[in-house]
């Protein structure tokens, strides 16, 4: 009762993992999207039951990171077909699998020079993403990823801007896209969505910003993610896009122990979509709740105001990018470890 309520509202429910089986549950459940990462793949791959595909990859030659991305693919193309009917009856508005591009171009001591940075992001979402359509490219808004988006998008990758924790990583990012959507022949097919973490920004005020009244701690990653909301609305609004420029809700599972499972899902419900992870999901169909449009409920001005006052957006961004990057690139190293080691097992 739970999911299909908050669908009532206007959310669509997009999963947070690409694991086969997972996907069509959710699917059941009126999920008509997912998103992919290294570390959803390393945990499918940690079931076992890829290693047959795993060994055979290798043994043709591949490497490590040849077999992940490899298996990436092949498990992101699995996924859009379960959603590939959802992207049919909506014309391409909806039914969308998200397909991270390399990571490792955001590690510290790994990535190359900013502009080679940027044409690694164009040549790799173009190889990654043309001539799939119901596929979206996930970008994160770093410098080199916020340098690559307009390129992108006037070649006609659909994308999913992701690690977005500010408003100026948010106006950056959107007035790329919009750049290089004008450059299309069409905006026909052209879709594109903004990731906005949530639960990391009350991580970040509960420690960065301890003097918060009760009333506002635990409130600015929902607040933030409510204003990003409503600059996005207006924003397209005049646009005359066929598909809608949209907002994802991400990190949506609580970090706190004493938050109700669905305490972001509740708050950002009826526009847009919720990327969910699998757990937050049973535990809100669990719950059986009924919910109710919340998105554009703001607290009161007095909170909002104490927010504005206490909360420094330039060093909440650069603290919460500092470690974006490390857990965008770090699990992508996991994975070919993980994959070495399953090489090794499997000779």
């Amino acid at each position: 009762m739970s999911l299909k309520s908050l669908i009532a509202t206007g959310t669509k429910l997009w999963l947070d993992s690409i694991d086969p089986a997972l996907t069509v549950k959710n699917r059941t459940l009126g999920a008509t999207g997912a998103t992919s990462n290294p570390i959803i793949i390393s945990d499918i791959l940690k079931t076992g039951r890829f290693d047959d595909r795993l060994g055979a990859l290798a043994a043709q030659g591949l490497d490590d990171a040849g077999i992940a991305w490899t298996l990436t693919d092949y498990l992101v193309r699995q996924a859009q077909a379960v959603f590939r009917p959802v992207w049919d009856q909506t014309r391409g508005n909806d039914g969308y699998v998200s397909f991270e591009v390399d990571p490792l171009l955001e590690d510290r001591h790994l990535a190359p020079p900013l502009p080679e940075r940027i044409q690694q992001y164009i040549a790799l979402g173009k190889q990654w993403g043309l001539e799939h359509p119901n596929r979206l490219i996930k970008v994160p808004a770093t410098g080199a990823g916020l340098g690559a988006l307009e390129e992108l998008a006037a070649a006609g990758i659909n994308l999913n801007v992701t690690l977005i924790f500010s408003e100026r990583q948010y106006r950056l990012a959107r007035e790329a896209v919009w750049r290089g959507a004008q450059r299309r022949a069409s905006l026909g097919r052209f879709k594109t969505v903004y990731s906005i973490f949530v639960s990391r920004v009350d991580v970040y005020t509960e420690k960065h910003v301890p003097q918060l009244s009760p009333a506002a701690q635990g409130q600015v990653g929902i607040v933030n993610a409510q204003r990003l909301w409503q600059l996005n609305q207006a924003f397209w609004q005049d646009k005359r896009c066929p598909l809608q420029q949209e907002i994802i809700f991400a990190s949506t599972g609580t970090k706190k122990p004493t938050d109700a499972p669905d305490k972001y899902v509740a708050a950002l419900a009826g526009s847009d979509i919720q990327t969910n992870p699998p757990a937050t999901n049973d535990a809100v169909e669990q719950l059986g709740r009924t919910y109710t449009r919340q998105v554009d409920q703001l607290p009161p001005p007095a909170v909002l105001a104490e927010i504005d006052r206490l909360v420094d957006q330039q060093r909440m961004e650069a603290t919460l990018m500092d470690e974006g990057t490390a857990k965008f690139a770090d699990p992508h190293k996991a994975l070919l470890q993980l994959i070495a080691s399953k090489r090794a097992a499997l000779k």
